[in-house]
């Protein structure tokens, strides 16, 4: 009996070892699969930031052309408004100095409408009030004063004045005559 328990104990023994070496082979066995998956999860991970980081350059990229499109478009603008600053404040200055002919053509209209009046019931004066010869009454004064827009001038900045042909003028003033 000694024998059957001594054969019994080696064979557990025996299959103690197996099992121990199987239990080894199947840890070593889930350890490399965590190794292959681990890596491979890390690999995807890179390739998952690779593409974040290449999409970013790629939107940087993009709002840069669009920033410098911004740009450019703000500095057209801005020449355009500068030139049409420009232009309506040679506009202004026309307006106010028009405006002024104006008031004194109406103030010698006025000046002149009277006098004949004066004038023209005068027993000393025989000649008709509205005789052309009559220095008091000038009727050619009374048209109107015509300007021509076929010239576009806008001022260079520098004091000079540049036309729509391109030529460039000093500034000089303009008298209509009376």
């Amino acid at each position: 009996m000694a024998s059957s328990s001594g054969t019994s104990s080696g064979s557990t023994s025996m299959q103690n070892s197996g099992s121990e070496e199987n239990l080894q082979v199947l840890m070593d066995q889930r350890k490399r699969k965590r190794m292959v998956s681990n890596r491979e999860s890390a690999r995807r991970s890179r390739m998952r930031k690779q593409k974040h980081l290449d999409d970013l350059m790629a939107q940087l990229a993009q709002l840069r052309k669009e920033n410098l499109q911004l740009i450019t478009s703000i500095d057209i603008t801005t020449q355009q408004y500068l030139i049409m600053e420009a232009d309506n404040s040679i506009l202004r200055a026309q307006v106010g100095e028009l405006s002024h002919r104006l008031q004194s053509l109406n103030e010698i209209i006025t000046f002149l409408s009277a006098s004949d009046g004066a004038y023209g019931d005068s027993s000393t004066f025989n000649e008709p009030a509205d005789s052309f010869f009559n220095p008091l009454n000038m009727s050619y004064l009374n048209q109107p004063i015509m300007a021509s827009a076929d010239i576009k001038k806008t001022s260079t900045g520098s004091g000079q004045i540049r036309t729509n042909k391109g030529s460039v003028e000093e500034p000089r003033d303009v008298l209509i005559g009376l």
